[in-house]
């Protein structure tokens, strides 16, 4: 039978000390290659939820599968290396290593997993060819890339942060409000950047933001208080 990307069944998650689920989630698909925009309210869970279909964070019962493989069959380590092999990143605070370059913030990804090493250097003869490359396409000038992180603006540590996540070819790319700062036109210029990039690494994309005017942009939107359980549990009592 074949998998989905990424599988969701009957998630439960609640934090220690939580006399109740903030998370329930009977079902949620992603297929290689689609772009999925998430959104919803502040505080309904959705970084939550990502750290899960990141293996960051386990449920209490359930079951999330990346790639065919189920986090919570796997131990620490294996969790860690799966993770770098399988999943992108971009953070809201982009969470680069500040002294390092651009260059070097891009190719971390490679020195911790194989597999994006090979498929880095598959794909443009080295990996520091294709950290080049996907900065460029990011649109960042050669005179970026080897200038430390924290001296770049905001809106270049936000594509050195999506490059970072695009290399070695992951199968999903999480983006966890990478908007959030930018004016209209610069988040226009981004999406448009992000989008054409994972349909050229074929990478599915789960974009996650409160902002609801680039949805049309994806291939599917989901509410996530629509598909939580729990959330719409706390709405008939509240």
């Amino acid at each position: 039978m074949a998998h989905s990307l990424l599988e969701l069944e009957d998630l439960r998650f609640a934090w220690p000390g939580c006399a109740q689920d903030c998370l329930h989630i009977d079902m949620l698909r992603v297929e290689a290659g689609e772009t999925v925009f998430l959104h919803g309210p502040s505080g309904c869970g959705k970084s939550t939820l990502l750290s899960l279909l990141a293996g960051v964070l386990l449920p209490q019962s359930g079951r999330v599968a990346l790639g065919g493989v189920h986090w919570g069959d796997l131990r620490a380590g294996a969790r860690d290396r799966h993770r770098v092999d399988q999943v992108g990143y971009i953070f809201q605070q982009f969470n680069l290593l500040p002294y390092l370059s651009a260059l070097d913030n891009v190719l971390l990804p490679c020195r911790f997993s194989t597999r994006r090493r090979e498929a880095a250097a598959r794909a443009a003869g080295s990996p520091q060819a294709a950290a080049q490359r996907w900065l460029a396409g990011m649109g960042l000038d050669a005179a970026v890339w080897r200038r430390p992180a924290h001296t770049l603006s905001v809106g270049q540590q936000q594509r050195v942060a999506a490059a970072r996540a695009l290399i070695g070819q992951p199968g999903l790319v999480i983006a966890d409000e990478p908007t959030s700062a930018l004016d209209e036109d610069r988040r226009d210029v981004f999406l448009d950047l992000l989008l054409a990039a994972c349909a050229e690494a074929g990478s599915a994309l789960v974009f996650v933001s409160h902002d609801r005017r680039s949805a049309p942009r994806f291939a599917r939107q989901i509410a996530l208080p629509a598909i939580n359980r729990a959330a719409q549990g706390a709405g008939e009592h509240a």
